[in-house]
């Protein structure tokens, strides 16, 4: 059976680099079924609609989302960021956001001596709880005053959840999980996530497991990335954190991530994490490597492991054969499309 999947192709270069990574898709042999949304920046100018009722029971009888970018400068901040992608996390309950913090071969890293045996972990970050609910306040807005209030919010069921997952894709890979918080400061969260983690962990006493303050996290990602495999942390810290993993593995321009249902109760979310760089749309400048790389991410999470395998495999052999610099978003595409068909 084809897979079901909704595409939003968004603003700026959310287009371009959407439509490379359908190409990659389409020469890995994987049949789907198309569905376009009508999402994003010109849906909202045009309309006043972020996410209206009808797109949201379309996206919920997809298999998968791959979405390129939303952002407009047109749009006041927050409206679209709110008011379509965390609501989709929210109500379709995409408690992982599932971020390769990877180095290729051929593309450049900031650090000094590092390459890519050094610089290969996956991050899990909580996608659902934290500061990022929207709970506090404020009064007396606009005057000397003014205090406003941002409450994190933390539960058992939901930090178990998404460090089991994290131990889980250890088992796939190097064995090894970190959890990262600050529970030197943050004491009730930080000691509510470090019982679900021990808990999690006695049931995996085949894998190796850390503790890192978030401050010493970023420390180490500069200056150990090798000392990490999987980390697991909450949705502040990780927000941070993978920003500070796509730097050190070449950019945003390679950086993958997917928002995911793990029981796969609905429709989970695939996107790259640049924004839409409207300075650059339209003018064949993109990278398209990140929306490819979250195709393979979309597949292997739909059980297509071996045609995921095979668009990641080529996207590193377009690298090392060719580099990223000086092509343009359609020869980066060529390249990696060419590469998939063998």
């Amino acid at each position: 059976m084809p897979h079901r999947i909704g595409i939003v192709a968004g603003d700026g270069i959310g287009p371009e680099v959407v439509g490379e990574g359908l190409r990659a898709l389409g020469a890995a042999g994987v049949v789907i079924e198309r569905v376009d949304l009508d999402l994003g920046a010109e849906r909202y100018l045009r309309t006043g609609d972020v996410l209206p009722d009808d797109a949201v029971k379309a996206i919920r009888d997809c298999d998968a989302v791959l979405l390129g970018a939303v952002g407009d400068p047109r749009v006041p901040p927050g409206v679209l960021e709110r008011g379509l992608l965390l609501r989709l996390r929210f109500d379709l309950d995409l408690y992982v956001n599932l971020r390769p913090v990877k180095l290729i071969e051929g593309i450049d890293t900031p650090l000094a001596g590092k390459g890519p045996a050094d610089i290969d972990m996956l991050v899990v970050r909580e996608n659902t709880e934290g500061l990022y609910t929207g709970a506090g306040g404020a009064h007396l807005v606009g005057t000397a005053g003014e205090v406003a209030t941002q409450e994190s919010i933390n539960t058992r069921r939901g930090a178990e959840r998404v460090i089991r997952y994290a131990f889980e894709q250890a088992g796939r890979r190097r064995r090894k999980v970190t959890m990262v918080h600050k529970t030197n400061v943050l004491t009730y969260a930080g000691a509510l996530w470090t019982r679900a983690f021990e808990a999690v962990a006695a049931d995996h006493p085949d894998i190796e497991t850390d503790y890192v303050h978030v401050d010493a996290a970023c420390l180490y990602f500069v200056t150990q990335p090798e000392r990490f495999d999987v980390v697991v942390t909450e949705n502040l810290f990780g927000d941070i954190l993978t920003d500070l993993g796509a730097a050190i593995a070449g950019g945003m321009g390679v950086a993958a991530s997917g928002n995911i249902d793990p029981e796969r109760r609905g429709p989970s979310i695939f996107e790259p994490v640049h924004g839409s760089a409207p300075d650059i749309a339209n003018q064949g400048r993109a990278n398209p490597l990140a929306c490819i790389l979250s195709v393979a991410l979309m597949l292997d999470h739909l059980g297509e492991a071996e045609a995921a395998g095979r668009i990641e495999a080529a996207v590193a052999s377009a690298v090392r054969d060719g580099g990223v610099k000086g092509r343009s978003t359609r020869e980066l595409g060529d390249a990696v499309v060419r590469l998939i068909a063998g």
